[in-house]
């Protein structure tokens, strides 16, 4: 299942890891202060800004995690986590904040409603990249974006043949090719023009960017297929990109495989912190058309 009701209920005070980016001052300066008020509500057992901590987070029981930061954070929270059934509570200190939607200012309140169970927590589909060379992979990543094929210098177009289930679907003349998670359409795939996803759907998102065909168009198919690209003929810095990492440079005939991930993404979702409501706060949709009246003569 994509998402569930369950509220997420303790005794006591839960176990908490808190994560963030501690080479970003803006996050490591607000990171002192908000942790007081996190240990107002939770017992902190791990965080990244503790430099005395001795134990590594793999080494230690948590109940869930809350990642301090922008969606960055929340995306190498992803990956930190992928082996643990782990739910994380995104507080915002970025500039869009689409997964890390708390803000600062209400953490309080967030962590407080979480103890009271007033809260669900959202499975979010995860991707695997695999690349393959001659039978051998030489790339691997996990992601929860997106998986990118890019030119990159001189930026030629590229031929990308895209294949779903071993069955050719077509070969795009393009800038570079994207295949997405629905968390990930919020991403790179809407700066390239492609559709908004419901973050808790099962599917997979192909966005071509800068087609230089004009029907071609985003496709959006099940999670359980299985995507395979291939570039015809690759420059030297033709790559696959997960999540802003560069997994590796393509060459002919590589076979970039991807696929959904055995694991997925944790995260808790706070009553009046919805998907809607992110939308409307992130993209400007609660605005409205004012007339403007002329001057009366």
């Amino acid at each position: 299942m994509s998402s569930n009701d369950l509220s997420h209920r303790f005794d006591g005070k839960p176990r908490v890891a808190v994560l963030g980016h501690v080479n970003i001052p803006r996050v490591k300066k607000y990171a002192a202060q908000m942790l007081v008020a996190i240990n107002n509500h939770v017992d902190v057992v791990f965080s990244d800004f503790d430099t005395t901590q001795r134990a590594g987070l793999a080494e230690i029981e948590v109940d869930f995690a809350i990642a301090i930061g922008g969606d960055g954070t929340i995306l190498r929270a992803a990956t930190r986590l992928a082996d643990r059934s782990i739910p994380v509570l995104g507080i915002n200190l970025g500039r869009l904040g689409f997964l890390a939607g708390i803000p600062v200012d209400d953490i309080n309140n967030a962590l407080a409603e979480v103890l009271a169970g007033r809260c669900r927590v959202i499975n979010h589909l995860m991707l695997e990249c695999n690349v393959i060379r001659n039978g051998d992979e030489v790339g691997h990543a996990l992601g929860l974006n997106e998986t990118a094929i890019l030119g990159g210098p001189p930026f030629p177009i590229v031929e990308v043949d895209l294949y779903v289930d071993s069955e050719l679907v077509t070969t795009y003349s393009c800038d570079g090719l994207i295949i997405s998670t629905p968390v990930g359409s919020t991403a790179h795939s809407l700066s390239a023009g492609g559709p908004i996803l419901r973050k808790d759907l099962w599917a997979f998102l192909i966005q071509p960017i800068s087609p230089h065909t004009l029907t071609m168009r985003p496709v959006v198919d099940t999670a359980d297929r299985v995507f395979e690209v291939s570039v015809r003929n690759p420059s030297p810095s033709t790559s696959v990109v997960v999540d802003g990492m560069v997994v590796t440079t393509l060459r002919k005939d590589d076979r970039v495989i991807v696929r959904r991930a055995d694991k997925s993404f944790r995260m808790i979702e706070i009553a009046g912190h919805g998907y809607y409501r992110t939308l409307r706060d992130k993209l400007g949709w609660g605005g409205r058309i004012q007339r403007q009246e002329k001057d009366q003569e």
